[in-house]
């Protein structure tokens, strides 16, 4: 290929507008944009049939033909169960379903050609009766008459638009057609009222083999999107075979032209994001609901491919969670609640035991020296310590006594028996007149060996027991000293 044919094939790929189909699926007919129709001028135009061709094509009157085969001889039930590949009337629904997308489309710019050519008479109309099948009626109700305001409009318009028309007749500036003009528009109403009636009766065709081909994933979407979403999968065993998350892609734009719907103007958006279901979700939640939606359809077609529970009650269970799921995502966020204060408790604040609590209100407890800062003395001034500003008062350290930090009894650790026994050892150990003071020493100083270390309890041990064995029983008497003279 050479470059020349190269840019050319970009430049149409880039122009045109592709649809995801799947292998062996059809692509859709595509919808037109309301606002590009609006921006058609056809007032010009000097016949209908000009700017809509479909009535009366071979291609509309051979499915019309087909469809009326089958109303009256409708396929049976294992002919309807028979795989979509080999199934003549699923090519029928797809080709019909199709189809109404062009009578649609049709109905459109019919719709503006009427409008454009009845303006010259009736201007306001328009702007009154907006529905497309309510101004046509209105305008062959209301005709090329010379006076509004004497035309019959019960039973064609509500009351109170009625009334509407009634007073803005009497003030418009609107002129009589010509007879030329006014038979074009009676043209492009009957071709309207031929095209409503066709789209009625594929609709009706569509939404009763829908219901008997995929009775479940028709609950969920409705028949028309279902019809849409089998069209471009090649049947019930693509949508089955495909990834659940995959599904809301079905119909999905690849590449978004300019002068196109606006509901199709989102990216990763398809078939079910136009379905009923999704756009009566507010348009905050629509991208999160289309793929749950997505995700119930490839549900519902593997239950409608094995041809299981075929009065469509498995849809209405899937379309049942998906309304929950819908209003979960509305619902507002719960109010915080604001909780009453506790009832106060008047009975003793339950505290901690233990060894552990004991040595820990010990390590915090207030010391004696602390009790004793804290007080002050009547009428005699405090003692402080410090310099300048940072002075610390001292309290009655100086004039009282420290007294030990004794604990608590019902806190104090209780002893064992053996522990208590061998206290009392102590005790009586340490009241007993044998113990030695603290202060005493070996070390005895003599003139002859100067220090000398001896044992002093043994010494007098030894001196004690020769003083009993020696003067225990006798008695001792002075005589007087040798040497010494006495006074007779």
């Amino acid at each position: 290929m050479s470059d020349a044919e190269g840019s050319e094939g970009g430049e149409e790929e880039e122009g045109a507008v592709g649809t995801l189909v799947l292998e062996g699926g059809v692509r859709p007919a595509e919808e037109l944009d309301a606002e590009e129709v609006q921006r058609m001028e056809l007032g010009k135009v000097d016949d209908v049939r000009k700017v809509a061709k479909l009535d009366g094509s071979k291609r509309m009157n051979d499915i019309l033909k087909e469809i009326e085969k089958y109303q009256a001889n409708p396929s049976t039930p294992e002919q309807m169960a028979m795989p979509t590949h080999s199934n003549p009337e699923y090519n029928l629904i797809v080709q019909a379903n199709n189809l109404s997308v062009d009578v649609d489309n049709e109905i459109m710019v019919v719709h503006k050609f009427i409008r454009d050519h009845y303006a010259p008479k009736f201007p306001e109309l328009e702007q009154l009766v907006t529905d497309p099948q309510m101004y046509i009626r209105s305008v062959r109700a209301l005709a090329n008459s010379e006076d509004p305001t004497k035309v019959n409009l019960q039973g064609i318009l509500p009351p109170a638009i009625i009334m509407s028309v009634l007073v803005t007749a009497t003030t418009t500036a609107g002129q009589q057609l010509p007879d030329a003009e006014w038979k074009a528009v009676q043209r492009a109403c009957d071709l309207a009222d031929r095209l409503e009636e066709a789209r009625k009766k594929i609709f009706m065709y569509v939404s009763s083999r829908m219901n008997i081909l995929a009775p479940n994933l028709s609950a969920i979407v409705g028949t028309t999107t279902a019809a849409k979403l089998l069209g471009v999968a090649g049947g019930l065993s693509g949508i089955a075979k495909m990834p659940a998350c995959n599904v809301h892609l079905l119909g999905a734009q690849k590449k978004i032209a300019a002068g196109f719907s606006t509901i199709t103007q989102k990216k990763h958006t398809g078939f079910i994001f136009q379905s009923e279901i999704v756009q009566q979700t507010p348009p905050e939640y629509r991208m999160k609901v289309q793929r749950t939606v997505g995700a119930k359809c490839a549900l519902a077609a593997r239950m409608d491919l094995e041809r299981q529970r075929r009065d469509g009650s498995y849809g209405q269970q899937l379309r049942e969670k998906i309304e929950k799921h819908i209003d979960r995502l509305a619902a507002p966020p719960p109010s915080k609640i604001v909780k009453a204060l506790p009832i106060p408790n008047d009975g003793p604040k339950k505290r901690r035991g233990g060894k552990r609590a004991r040595k820990a209100k010990e390590a915090y407890a207030q010391t004696e020296l602390r009790k004793l800062q804290n007080r002050m003395a009547f009428g005699a001034p405090e003692e402080e310590v410090g310099a300048f500003d940072q002075t610390k008062g001292l309290g009655m350290i100086g004039t009282g006594k420290v007294r030990a930090n004794v604990g608590e009894a019902k806190s104090r650790a209780k002893l064992s028996k053996a522990n208590k026994l061998r206290i009392a050892a102590l005790t009586k150990a340490a009241q007993s007149g044998t113990a030695t003071s603290g202060t005493a020493t070996s070390l005895t100083v003599t003139p002859v060996q100067g220090f000398e270390l001896t044992n002093r309890a043994a010494a007098a041990q030894r001196v004690k027991e020769a003083n009993e064995r020696w003067f225990s029983n006798g008695t001792f008497s002075f005589v007087g000293q040798k040497g010494t003279n006495t006074k007779k």
